[in-house]
């Protein structure tokens, strides 16, 4: 018995005349993600993209689970090919869906008759197939509200489909149908977040993150690095750069009042990632912020913040609570790797009182106290790169 994946689209088959490319983009970032598994055909018709393998020893649960994590896909659901006559859809029901009929107790028949040239309409599939699985499994009574099981015909252009398991997706749109954005990757549980977030909407995520040894440990770069990796399940390859910020903090402590010192550093970090953003192809910056969560990030540290930024910054958590952050971050299995007791260079030289209120011209004078464009310039040269793709 021939079995495929059936890939609904979410929001991009509301697409206009540029529907193709969305299409295009999401059937290769599943060719990428599903490549190690073995050969599939893939073809899309009417919103719906089937996945065929082309070998029967292909383990289509995994090939299920990593297509759930792609962002632009509605549903998903394994189906079992029919021809398009219903003794064929009915003697094919009976087999493929017997395991999951045999343990439920309530079930209905739904049909989709995209083809109007199939002599059966919707309502009469429904009722010849479900009393046929009537006969079939005695155990099964019909529940049209809230059934256990729900068996879905579908008459298409081709073939019938016959399935009873959707499987919700990752919604959004396609990553790379929207640009790329540079992500302020720290070690913590808010921007692995708005990276994931922000990816959804179809954005292409470039990370970079800064370190401080001694003050900051190997692990703690580590642990960013994993969390890199853990994001390619959803985001595809980033690319991810490292920035030696040692000599930079050590700077701003000697020569900037202890209150500014974090919205300064904050300042600097941005100047940099915006230069390294402009020389990958990025069009804006993506952060973790949330208002109000810590003193830089008060709207007033925020606007001091983006006082120096010629791109867009992206703040995807900008109104969300801890709790609301944390449960994303465990739904997409980063929460733990950020809560290992390694911390980022953000948590160096952390003022006493810091300014939750600060004023722009004050920051820009205690900033402008010292030259820190040679340094800045030092940092960007040497910056690491690595690159994190899927492979699994």
């Amino acid at each position: 018995m021939k079995e495929i994946i059936l890939v609904k689209y979410g929001e991009m088959a509301l697409k206009g005349l540029n529907k193709k490319t969305f299409e295009d983009i999401l059937t290769k970032n599943i060719k990428r993600r599903i490549k190690s598994l073995g050969r599939f055909i893939c073809t899309s018709a009417q919103s719906t993209l089937y996945i065929t393998p082309d070998d029967d020893s292909i383990d289509l649960d995994e090939t299920m689970t990593r297509i759930g994590k792609i962002f632009g896909i509605a549903a998903l659901c394994r189906a079992c090919v029919c021809e398009k006559s219903f003794d064929d859809i009915k003697e094919k029901s009976f087999e493929y869906l017997s395991d999951i009929l045999s343990c439920a107790r309530t079930f209905k028949v739904t049909a989709k008759r995209a083809d109007k040239a199939f002599p059966m309409k919707s309502p009469e599939i429904c009722m010849e197939l479900g009393g046929a699985l009537l006969e079939r499994f005695p155990n099964l009574t019909v529940d049209v509200k809230n059934p256990e099981v729900t068996v879905t015909v579908e008459i298409r252009d081709t073939n019938a489909y016959v399935h009873a398991e959707n499987i919700k997706g990752a919604g959004g749109l396609p990553v790379g149908s929207s640009g790329k954005a540079m992500l302020l990757l720290s070690g913590g549980i808010d921007s692995p977040v708005a990276g994931w977030m922000m990816a959804k909407r179809g954005v292409h995520i470039a990370a970079i993150h800064y370190v401080s040894p001694p003050y900051t440990s190997d692990r703690a770069q580590l642990k960013v690095e994993q969390l890199c990796e853990k994001l390619t399940d959803y985001c595809g390859g980033i690319a991810f750069f490292c920035v030696p910020f040692t000599e930079i903090q050590e700077t701003i402590k000697d020569n900037c009042p202890e209150e500014f010192f974090t919205i300064i550093m904050r300042r600097i970090m941005m100047e940099i990632a915006q230069r390294i953003a402009e020389k990958d192809g990025c069009l804006a910056l993506i952060t973790g912020e949330s208002v109000g969560q810590v003193a830089s990030q008060t709207m007033a540290a925020i606007a001091c913040t983006d006082a120096v930024c010629r791109m867009p910054v992206f703040r995807p958590l900008v109104g969300m609570d801890k709790t609301e952050i944390i449960e994303t971050a465990r739904k997409i299995d980063t929460f733990d790797i950020s809560t290992l007791p390694y911390e980022d260079c953000c948590t160096v030289f952390t003022p006493r009182h810091p300014k939750v209120r600060p004023v722009l011209a004050d920051v820009e004078k205690a900033q402008n106290s010292f030259d820190f464009e040679p340094l800045i310039q030092k940092a960007v040269e040497e910056t690491e790169l690595k690159i994190f793709n899927f492979a699994r």
